[in-house]
């Protein structure tokens, strides 16, 4: 079979663990685990630290035995790779190895007052005060605003941070802090992908900025060493107690933000190569090269990868939009209209369309092209007609129309409309929600047949490492993908209709919530 390599995939809304041949980029085995959210108040989004750890490594395990059963020696995994969702921060004792709080999540509200107490430091209010710095917004969505938060509110935190104990981290950084040895010595790093989601990062200097660590007010030292995507941190060790010990002793030696690691999966590594991913939230990339472009409308710069530690950092545009998957997991979660994701794909086929109705998932408030945290979710244009097969087809079209906006604002920062979209990610396995997504951007839309894009991103950053070298990243080496194409099927004028509604149904979506609203109290 020849050497292998594994990658860890810890997601929002579940944690995989996947090994793949190096030589042919197959996925040979893998173990999916949901984890659960806590909304402890209105707005407030948390999950257990302790319990996304756990899930790395029931799926570790589980893999493990499933390539026994397959006959496959865990014995020829060279490397594992991390990827990560991005933003989610992390504050644990370095002492004693427990997170001192939950891990708030990067869809989370709470920090909307904190947004504000801060732009009122900034001349003019300006969001974007840091943006040729950071390549961001101002905005509850960044782990800065987090931190401060937690800084401010955390008693347990804030002490610790004066005994000099605590650690700051993304998930990345608690996961390979901990696969490492832990409290026994574990290495505290994360990559420039994932620093580049903090705002407290300088995406040219590839540094923590003083000025903004200075604005925000987080000491320095709490803060992970920034690494490339693809070197050796370490090697997993992993308590010898547990099974998944067995890769004891195999470097961890990729580590990208899940959005890079897609970009990277779906081999974009020229100048205006983009990909969209459909997860938890909807990011599409665009690969700007060497340079980092500024958007005119409403997308942020990010860094891509770096590939290695004397390579140069890649940057792109990206357009994030919260609320994708998680639109289907609501349906299904808060309202029972489904018991499964996929009754909800059934319910949107059985009536082909939304009869005039328009779904705004602004659950979050509106992320790219708007940045408006003032939006709440709407669902309008209802009827005594409608019935909840018609609110499942506007869930997934109000996916498709959050992509082309972003698409839309992608294609005027670039001057070069894309010719078709490449797709990834958990919800295009829903062919109605590809096909929906092709006469809404009225261009092909083309999904490999292997959708764990994100996985094999971090698998071949981790392969390609300096000291591991089992995957190639050469143009000449990658192999070819075969794909599923979507063409659009209806004509451009009523797919400009829809869209012209959806953007009605969006303003109206505006201004609803203010930081001085009473807060919604713990259940």
């Amino acid at each position: 079979l020849g050497p292998l390599v594994g990658a860890i995939d810890q997601g929002t809304s579940s944690t995989r663990f996947l090994v793949f041949n190096a030589k042919t980029a197959e996925l040979l085995s893998h173990h999916q685990v949901e984890i659960k959210q806590e909304f402890p108040r209105e707005g407030w989004v948390e999950q257990d630290p302790k319990e996304i750890l756990n899930s790395v490594y029931e799926c570790v395990e589980k893999t493990c035995e499933k390539m026994k059963q397959l006959n496959i020696s865990i014995a020829n995994i060279r490397a594992i790779g991390v990827t990560n969702q991005r933003e989610t921060t992390v504050v644990w004792d370095k002492t004693t190895g427990e997170p001192l709080y939950n891990a708030i999540v990067w869809l989370d509200l709470r920090t909307q007052s904190t947004v504000e107490r801060l732009l009122k430091r900034i001349p003019g209010k300006n969001k974007t005060f840091s943006k040729f710095k950071t390549g961001l917004p101002l905005s509850t969505y960044f782990s800065a605003v987090k931190l401060r938060w937690l800084l401010d509110n955390v008693e347990e935190i804030r002490k610790a941070v004066e005994d000099r104990r605590a650690m700051f981290g993304t998930i990345d950084s608690w996961l390979i802090w901990v696969c490492i040895c832990g409290k026994n010595g574990g290495i505290h790093c994360t990559d420039v992908t994932n620093a580049s989601r903090t705002m407290l990062f300088n995406i040219h200097s590839l540094e923590w900025d003083p000025e903004l660590c200075k604005f925000f007010d987080i000491p320095m030292e709490i803060l992970p060493n920034v690494r490339s995507s693809s070197e050796v941190y370490g090697l997993m060790k992993i308590c010898p107690s547990r099974k998944s010990g067995a890769l004891t002793g195999v470097p961890i030696s990729g580590c990208l933000g899940d959005q890079s690691a897609a970009l990277v999966g779906q081999m974009c590594f020229r100048d205006g190569q983009a990909k969209n991913t459909y997860g938890t939230g909807c990011f599409l990339l665009c690969n700007t090269g060497q340079k980092s472009v500024f958007s005119e409308h409403g997308l942020i710069t990010t860094i891509a990868y770096k590939m290695g530690r004397d390579k140069p950092a890649f940057y792109a545009l990206e357009g994030s939009v919260a609320i994708a998957g998680a639109v289907v997991r609501w349906l299904r979660d808060n309202l029972g209209i489904a018991k499964t994701s996929q009754e909800v794909e059934k319910l949107a086929a059985d009536v082909g369309t939304s009869y005039g109705c328009y779904f705004v998932p602004a659950f979050s408030g509106l992320y790219a092209p708007y940045w408006e945290p003032s939006a709440r979710g709407i669902i309008c244009g209802l009827t005594q007609f409608t019935n909840k097969s018609h609110i499942a087809f506007a869930a997934l079209e109000a996916v498709c129309f959050q992509t082309r906006e972003i698409l839309d604002a992608m294609n005027k920062d670039c001057g070069i409309p894309l010719s078709q979209l490449q797709v990834d990610g958990g919800m295009t396995n829903n062919k109605i929600l590809m096909q929906l997504q092709s006469d809404i951007l009225c261009i092909p839309v083309v999904k490999p047949s292997m959708p764990e894009t994100t996985a094999l991103g971090a698998a071949m950053a981790a392969g390609a490492a300096e000291g591991v070298g089992v995957w190639s990243l050469n143009p000449g080496d990658l192999t070819a993908v075969t794909c599923e194409r979507f063409e659009p099927q209806i004509n451009p004028e009523e797919s400009e209709y829809r869209y012209a509604r959806w953007k009605k149904a969006v303003m109206k979506s505006m201004g609803w919530e203010t930081s001085d609203s009473p807060n919604g109290k713990p259940k």
